[in-house]
């Protein structure tokens, strides 16, 4: 941690005092320097993505904003050029770059913005809630790609974006959640955010509990949020003929898979996602915020950011949920 000037604007961006910021799944990759990380990050960057703050300077060509707006933040700052962008398809842009990895972040006191990325929150969200609306949109955008109300989900992975899917999930009506994790801290969330049973793989045989569960007919939709290869692998055999899977969780290696016999013959219909759809999704998660949705159970620790080594430092234990930081 060391002091930096604040940020100069340009004439499109804002300046933003940063309320509460939260740790991504992204930050810790940085904060380890793992190989994705080192071929991707190119020092000196502040980190951190994920926030929520108030505008205290505007630059000279902002017209839609001004000091004392209440926002978070799009962290994808797209092209605008390629095909995608220019069909809708902006979280898929072809020349994205993302705030707090190739750009000054959001650990900060201040963050410069540009103004297309800024969502205005309503004054009643709290920051720490805010400033979570970029992993819930991820979590939103999974869900609402498969057909989820009435309906058996299994949601492998309970890492912070699996345990807000199964909020989401439980929010648009499913049926039976089951949330499967190595983890029983994070299990216990599951169940606070509306799981209706928890599978640990460790103790349990995640096809035969779920084939128990739904009496033979395997599960509707499965989430997969693990990025495990053998938890992929087995819930694909828990779908059942004609099923979806909706792939969120990132993958370290090549995956090896039964495409014939799990997917094909079964009829499964397989979706990728990444990011949110801008800001299509946002109006969503704001919605779903104002009525049907809470993350508190989601939010286990709150933590100065001053303190950011013992926070990453206890996301390494996996005896938390998410972590908000506050300057």
């Amino acid at each position: 941690m060391k002091d930096v000037d604040i940020p100069e604007l340009g004439p499109h961006d804002v300046l933003v005092k940063v309320k509460a910021a939260s740790i991504c799944g992204t930050d810790v990759h940085i904060y380890n320097w793992d190989g994705w990380a080192a071929g991707r990050i190119k020092p000196p960057v502040i980190i951190g993505h994920e926030m929520s703050g108030y505008i205290v300077q505007t630059g000279e060509a902002v017209k839609y904003w001004q000091e004392g707006d209440y926002v978070s933040l799009e962290c994808h700052q797209t092209c605008g050029h390629c095909y995608q962008c220019r069909t809708g398809q902006g979280h898929i842009c072809r020349d994205y770059t993302i705030l707090g990895v190739d750009f000054n972040g959001c650990f900060a006191e201040y963050v410069r913005v540009p103004e297309y990325n800024l969502w205005r929150n309503d004054e009643d969200v709290l920051p720490e809630v805010a400033c979570l609306q970029d992993p819930i949109g991820n979590a939103v955008m999974a869900t609402c790609a498969a057909e989820i109300t009435g309906k058996k989900i299994l949601v492998t992975g309970c890492g912070a974006i699996g345990l807000l899917t199964v909020g989401v999930a439980k929010a648009l009506g499913a049926a039976k959640i089951y949330a499967v994790d190595i983890n029983d801290y994070r299990l216990k969330i599951a169940e606070d955010m509306g799981a209706t049973a928890t599978i640990n793989p460790l103790r349990e045989n995640m096809v035969e509990e779920v084939q128990i569960k739904t009496r033979g007919c395997g599960v509707n939709v499965v989430i997969e949020a693990s990025g495990d290869e053998r938890c992929l692998q087995d819930s694909l055999k828990t779908v059942n003929n004609g099923g979806q899977v909706v792939l969120l969780g990132i993958y370290k290696d090549r995956v090896l898979l039964d495409l014939a016999n799990e997917v094909i013959f079964k009829g499964v219909t397989i979706t990728g996602i990444t990011g949110r759809e801008i800001f299509k999704t946002w109006y969503k998660t704001a919605e779903l915020l104002s009525s049907y949705l809470s993350v508190e159970p989601v939010i286990t620790h709150r933590m100065k950011m001053k303190d950011y080594e013992a926070a990453f430092q206890l996301i390494q234990t996996g005896q938390c949920g998410k972590i908000v930081l506050y300057p």
